[in-house]
């Protein structure tokens, strides 16, 4: 299967997961996992820097628009998707590791792939619950729903790239 097939694939299935699952998911009013962005996490490290913000910016958009969200979803993705080189440089020391061609937990290893992931979800979800606040009044229970969700998200991430090893390895 080519690259781009298994990527638009990919980003079918974790949009509908989102949409159809997820967003339907809301536990005590504080947790909100949002699985779609492992999306943005596993393009291929090369990708042009304006191609990953107009693929950040399309994967935030179409979600506003499943979620009737006012560009909440748009803003912290393009963010994360603009924050991905400077956490992939300070994970690696370099822009692109000369070996690795995708981030994944199989290519990278379980440590590395948590703190690049762990570090890039608590970038988006910070910019989307304080975006979505939007008051210093909420404050404590904004950082409640941030790690609440961060770790959610991180947990479905994790499992979510299990999957893809698996079927990588099956290829």
């Amino acid at each position: 299967m080519s690259d781009l097939f298994y990527n638009s694939l990919r980003f079918v299935g974790l949009m509908l997961f989102q949409v159809l699952i997820l967003n339907h998911f809301m536990l005590f009013g504080l947790v909100n996992p949002f699985v779609y962005i492992l999306f943005i996490l596993m393009l291929p490290l090369a990708i042009p820097g304006w191609l990953l913000l107009v693929l950040g910016f399309l994967t935030g958009y179409l979600m506003d628009i499943f979620m009737t969200g006012a560009g909440l979803h748009t803003a912290a993705t393009v963010f994360m998707a603009f924050m991905r080189p400077f956490v992939l440089r300070l994970a690696t020391g370099t822009k692109e590791p000369e070996t690795v061609v995708y981030p994944g937990l199989s290519q990278m290893g379980a440590r590395w792939w948590f703190s690049y992931t762990l570090s890039l979800v608590v970038l988006h979800h910070f910019v989307l619950f304080v975006l979505e606040s939007f008051s210093f009044n909420q404050l404590g229970y904004t950082l409640l729903r941030i790690i609440l969700s961060v770790a959610a998200t991180e947990i479905l991430i994790l499992l979510f790239s299990y999957f893809f090893t698996l079927r990588n390895l099956k290829r």
